[in-house]
């Protein structure tokens, strides 16, 4: 975060005020001399958010496919040594509706056909609500500056990682870069998230095979569909003990609050 002077205006006087904003900066991934995304991100947990990315986005299936990674600092650059062939993927790019300008590098249609999720792992609707009461309690710079969303990875009882960014995806990559440096097993997990759920959020909870995705805000309809077809658990609009199951109502025990 920086610290800035402004002209802050209330009932038409205006006086000088120093405010904390968020920071904003383009960090370029690069593989054998090849750009393959720059993000517009939060310049913090730089390794978490490429290593995430890379995952989610369908570049390596296993963090072991990440084999080195260097990263700039000054010059917000990353570069990384990967197993496997990058030409199929350059030409596989697409663009989504982040902030900035996202990029994921399969379709995720291909994911959804061979993804369902069918673990045992259940949650009550008041674990939900405990949990969401912990995320919002979190140490998020979101309620200092209003700018960045926020993600989270809990158990069924406590918030396990707190990541923040401009953008709703890299949040949520850098939970999922962190947990995969840790070895946390993703597939009993719950991810939480601020702000609404698109079809390519939803894709890289999928891509994790998290069983539970909890966000503030609300689905796409796309969204939705996706997460009936794999049977992923989408939960949206939490507000206290209120909530919508929009999608594998049966992991969450309702009558319990």
């Amino acid at each position: 975060m920086e610290a800035l002077d402004i002209l802050s205006i209330h009932d038409g006087r205006g006086e000088p005020q120093a405010v904390t904003l968020s920071e904003e900066v383009p960090l370029t991934i690069e593989a054998r001399g090849r750009e393959l995304a720059t993000l517009l991100c939060s310049p913090d947990h730089i390794e978490n958010l490429v290593t995430g990315f890379l995952f989610t986005s369908g570049i390596i299936a296993e963090v072991s496919a990440l084999k080195e990674m260097v990263v700039d600092r000054e010059r917000f650059r990353a570069v990384v040594d990967i197993e496997g062939g990058l030409d199929d993927l350059i030409f596989r790019r697409v663009y989504t509706s982040g902030c900035g300008k996202g990029v994921i590098f399969h379709n995720p249609l291909d994911v959804m056909q061979r993804a369902r999720i069918d673990n045992g792992f259940t949650i009550s609707s008041g674990r939900i609500t405990s949990l969401v009461l912990a995320f919002l309690r979190g140490p998020s710079e979101h309620a200092q500056t209003r700018a960045v969303h926020t993600a989270a990875l809990a158990d069924r009882e406590n918030v396990l990682i707190f990541r923040d960014d401009i953008g709703r995806h890299n949040a949520l990559d850098k939970v999922v870069g962190q947990a995969l440096a840790e070895g946390i097993d993703l597939t009993d997990k719950v991810m939480l998230v601020t702000g609404r759920v698109s079809s390519e959020i939803l894709s890289k909870g999928i891509r994790c095979r998290l069983p539970v995705l909890i966000a503030l805000g609300a689905p796409t309809n796309q969204a939705v569909k996706f997460a009936r077809l794999v049977n992923m658990t989408l939960v949206g609009n939490v507000r206290g003990k209120r909530m919508n199951i929009y999608s594998g109502e049966t992991r969450i025990n309702h009558y319990i609050i």
